[in-house]
Order: C-alpha cells, then sequence, then structure tokens
C-alpha cells in the first residue's frame, strides 16, 4: 500500500511537471534503450501495439512484489522498508535525469512520491502494531510458541507477540492495519487520477477539437472509383484512424498543446526558422494519399496503413530556411526525445513530403503525432515519420546518428516491395467451389505495377489491380480461384513500376526491412 502512495504521488507530481518526469515511465524509457534489437523485434511480434501497455505491466508488477516483501520486512524492522524505498527512488531518479531532455529538477516528483511512500509505510506499520504488556515466559513468536499475554488496558491477547526494535513487545492489530490501507487506496487512487488529468489530457484534447483545419491549396486527387474492390475482409483502401497502426517508442504519449508547439529548422541552413503551429495553418497546404509502413512489419505483417494526410511541404520549408547543398540528412526530434535520420534528398525530389497536420480528414490524432508529423512516402517510418516532431537539423549522415541506427538498424531505410493475402486467411476453413483470394500489396513511391497469385507451387496467374491515385499508396488486388478439397498453400509476390518483383529470400525485419514471398495455408472441404 505503501508503494501505491508512492506511485500515486509521484503521478499527481508528474501530471504537474510533465508524464516524463513520473519514474515509472522513465524506468520504462530506459528499459526500452537498453533492450537490444532482436527482444524488441520479439515484442513487437508477440504483444503488436500493446507492447508498450506490457512492459509498464511488468515494471508495475516487479514494484508490487517487492514492495511486499519491503512491506514484511517493515514489521519487524522499519527501517529495512525505509532502505528498499529510497533504493528504488535513486533508480526512478537516475531513469529520470538520465534521459534525453531530463534534467535535475525532473526528479522532484520521485522524491516526492519516495517521501509520500516512506511516511505511509511508518504509519502503517505503527498501526499494525500494537503495544502490549507480557509476562516473564514471554518467547518469540519465530520460536512457534505462542505465550498468553495483555494489552495495556489488561485485555487478553491472542495474537502472536514480537519485539520492536526498541525492544517493545507488540502483536499484530489486523483492523487498524486494514482502516489505514483503507485510506492508502484513497490516497493513491486520487492522487492517480488528479495526476492524470493535470498531465494535459483535457486541454490538448480541447485544443485539438478546437482546430480548424484549412482548405488545402494543393489538393488530393480524387480516390478513383475503382480503388476499394470492397471484398469482406479486404483492407479497404483508406484505413479509419482508429485501426491505423501506432509503432513508436513512447511509452506515455507526448501531450503537445498546440499553442506552445514550435518547431526549429537549424543546422546546415542559410536562415534558422522557428514555426508556431498557426505559423504552418497559414502557410500553403497540400494534400495527399500516403501508405506507412513500418520496418519492423513481418512479411505479411499488420504494421502497414494508408490514408490522406494534410500538411506543409517539408521542401518548401527548407527552402525558406536556405537548406544547404551538402546537407544529405535531415535529423528530426520528437517531444519526448526520439530521433529519427531522413535522406535529405528524398525530401526535396518532389514527392509529397509533409509535416502533416490532418489525418482523414481531421486533426492528427493525439497517438499519431497531433499536432504535427512528418509523412515521407517511400520510406521506412523509422527513417522518416517522427510523430509530435518539434525540431529539424539539416545536417549529415557522417555526423549524426539517430535513434535507431546505432542499435543496429539500417541509416536509411527505402521501402522494399511488398504484397499481403487478406483473403482467405491462414489456416482458414473453405467450402469447395469458386472463392476469391485478395490483399494488398505495396511500392511507395514507386507504384505497384502487378500482383501473381500460385496455388500448391502452380503457375503464377496475374491478378486483377484495383486504381490507384498515384503511387504512394498501397494497391488492392483480386484472382478468383477454383478451390477443390484438401490442404492448399497459396503464395503471393508483386512487381514494381520500374519492374522489380518481389523477391522469394527471406529476410527478418532488421537492418533494413523483412523481404519474401507472403504465403498462406487454406483447407478446403
Amino acid at each position: 500500500m505503501a508503494g501505491g502512495v508512492a506511485l500515486g504521488v509521484a503521478q499527481l507530481a508528474a501530471g504537474v511537471m510533465g508524464p516524463q518526469t513520473f519514474p515509472v515511465v522513465a524506468v520504462g524509457d530506459a528499459v526500452v534503450d537498453l533492450t537490444p534489437a532482436a527482444v524488441k523485434e520479439f515484442a513487437i511480434r508477440t504483444f503488436g501495439e500493446n507492447d508498450k501497455a506490457v512492459l509498464v505491466g511488468g515494471v508495475l508488477v516487479v514494484l508490487a512484489a517487492v514492495a511486499a516483501v519491503l512491506g514484511m520486512a517493515a514489521r519487524r524492522r522499519l527501517a529495512v522498508g525505509l532502505a528498499g524505498m529510497a533504493a528504488f527512488g535513486v533508480i526512478g531518479a537516475l531513469a529520470v535525469v538520465t534521459r534525453p531532455d531530463g534534467g535535475l529538477g525532473d526528479v522532484l516528483p520521485t522524491v516526492i512520491g519516495v517521501a509520500a511512500g516512506a511516511w505511509a509505510l511508518a504509519l502503517l506499520v505503527r498501526r499494525a502494531s500494537r503495544p502490549v504488556a507480557v509476562g516473564p515466559s514471554y518467547v518469540d513468536e519465530e520460536s512457534g510458541e505462542r505465550p498468553a499475554a495483555t494489552s495495556g488496558t489488561g485485555e487478553s491477547v491472542e495474537r502472536p507477540v514480537t519485539m520492536r526494535g526498541t525492544g517493545e513487545p507488540v502483536t499484530f492489530d489486523r483492523r487498524r492495519l486494514l482502516t489505514g490501507a483503507a485510506g492508502g487506496v484513497v490516497v493513491a487512487g486520487a492522487a492517480t487520477v488528479l495526476g492524470r488529468q493535470f498531465g494535459g489530457r483535457e486541454a490538448v484534447d480541447a485544443a485539438r477539437s478546437g482546430v480548424r483545419l484549412p482548405q488545402p491549396a494543393t489538393p488530393a486527387k480524387p480516390v478513383p472509383a475503382g480503388a476499394d474492390l470492397r471484398i469482406k475482409g479486404l483492407s479497404p483502401f483508406i484505413t479509419p484512424n482508429r485501426d491505423f497502426y501506432r509503432v513508436d517508442t513512447a511509452l506515455i504519449v507526448p501531450r503537445v498543446d498546440p499553442r506552445d508547439w514550435t518547431l526549429r529548422i537549424h543546422g546546415m541552413v542559410d536562415r534558422p526558422v522557428e514555426l508556431s503551429y498557426d505559423d504552418l495553418l497559414r502557410m500553403p497546404l497540400t494534400e495527399a494519399d500516403v501508405t506507412l509502413t513500418c520496418v519492423s512489419n513481418d512479411v505479411g505483417g499488420p504494421y502497414v496503413g494508408n490514408a490522406r494526410w494534410l500538411g506543409v511541404r517539408m521542401a518548401d520549408v527548407l527552402r525558406e530556411a536556405g537548406l544547404r547543398a551538402d546537407a544529405d540528412m535531415l535529423l528530426s526530434t520528437s517531444a519526448d526525445g526520439f530521433t529519427c535520420g531522413t535522406p535529405t534528398d528524398v525530401v526535396m525530389d518532389g514527392r509529397d513530403a509533409l509535416f502533416a497536420i490532418a489525418m482523414n480528414g481531421v486533426p492528427l490524432p493525439v497517438d499519431h503525432g497531433f499536432p504535427v508529423r512528418q509523412v515521407v512516402p517511400g520510406l521506412y517510418g523509422y527513417v522518416s515519420a517522427t510523430k509530435w516532431v518539434v525540431d529539424l537539423k539539416a545536417t549529415r549522415f557522417d555526423q549524426d546518428e539517430a535513434y535507431w541506427t546505432p542499435r543496429g538498424w539500417a541509416a536509411k531505410g527505402p521501402i522494399k516491395t511488398q504484397s499481403r493475402i487478406d483473403v482467405p486467411r491462414s489456416g482458414a476453413t473453405l467450402k469447395a467451389g469458386d472463392t476469391t483470394i485478395a490483399g494488398v500489396a505495396w511500392a511507395q513511391h514507386t507504384g505497384v505495377d502487378a500482383v501473381e497469385v500460385r496455388v500448391d507451387g502452380g503457375p503464377w496467374r496475374q491478378a486483377r489491380l484495383a486504381e490507384v491515385p498515384g503511387p504512394d499508396t498501397w494497391r488492392q488486388w483480386s484472382i478468383d480461384w477454383a478451390a477443390t478439397p484438401g490442404t492448399h498453400k497459396i503464395e503471393v509476390r508483386a512487381t514494381d513500376a520500374a519492374g522489380r518483383t518481389q523477391t522469394d529470400a527471406l529476410a527478418p525485419p532488421a537492418p533494413d526491412g523483412a523481404t519474401g514471398w507472403h504465403t498462406i495455408t487454406a483447407l478446403v472441404e
């Protein structure tokens, strides 16, 4: 209970100072940073978008287990429990100050939380231990004997008697402990709720709902009538915001008030620029349909989605700042300290690389980068799609490294041509007869030119392709199949507009994206 009070009060203090100062978040971030890439990939594959919730839950479970042990130890010697709580405070404080944007003052929530927890522990230990009078036959409870004893008022005491560090005999008082614990529940719960409210959730949500999106100076092309084949189970051409994948390093989603947001453009530029959110809204806006893909996506995986984005072209901002010709890297930084290195030539070659402010007709959802994020067609997200972006430094790959590069990932991440079978699902049971095989394929910023399907190693057959508005989105495909009874293996491969056919060589996501043909099995009865 004392541990719960400590965390609740720390969260309340962090709600005032900023969620990044909450020690559980800081420790979780440190775990993310120190975890080998292979373990991170396992977590993403196993837990998907719930990987961060699992990590935070694991930290809390460890804290609860250790707190329980310290609580039992504190019953006999309070100093042991207090020392253990202080040790965890030191760990939390170190995690906070060693964050990329951490400072000495950020340890205040940890210190306040530990102090509150120590006070609660001392109080609960006192409430759990009632002084008693014992006779000369007293034997410590560890001996297994239960001697008669009386309280200071002469009442009989049935519970075991032990000795405080001061030599004073005491007995366990369950009723007083439970009433004290009930008070601790109230304190911990109220502090947690208030901390979350003070953390800016309501203010940022209100600010987001108040955003009025300007009309784009350059609207996106209308989505062609044949872009969505409307086959049951097939991924829709436009991915709804609620279904769009989320993979990032943020344990607690940054909540950035657009009124306080600024974007700093500096480094190898002639005229450093600092833009406010209102500045961005006043600039000419471009609308574009772009499919984003995570480099962690296994062949046939779910970490890909297509949306209509609205934003300011990055190239326009960089030209305004006077980007120098020898700058080959754009090092962007998120509000939570994450960094990303984007090749400059890709941003400047005419494609719709955006500082995006809207997604599918509404201001960016907080989980997807509100108020501003990057969207760059043709690059995996780890080198292009910085959410909650606040800083962009024009630099060089031989001078700077982004977050994932020293962790074993490639410095540049062009998206590889891929295809996926959505219908039928792997392992599905089908009825014999005419059926449909369908899915999506992508090759941003080149475009998909052909998709082929084969069953049981037979000849490749051309699939029908849906229409697309341009080369930056995925493309639906389908093919008819006369299914016969038995277990069948279905494979798919795509060819992009440059004539490159998807390789059958299997490779994991690290260091620059998975390869291979998506293969499923289906049982036909």
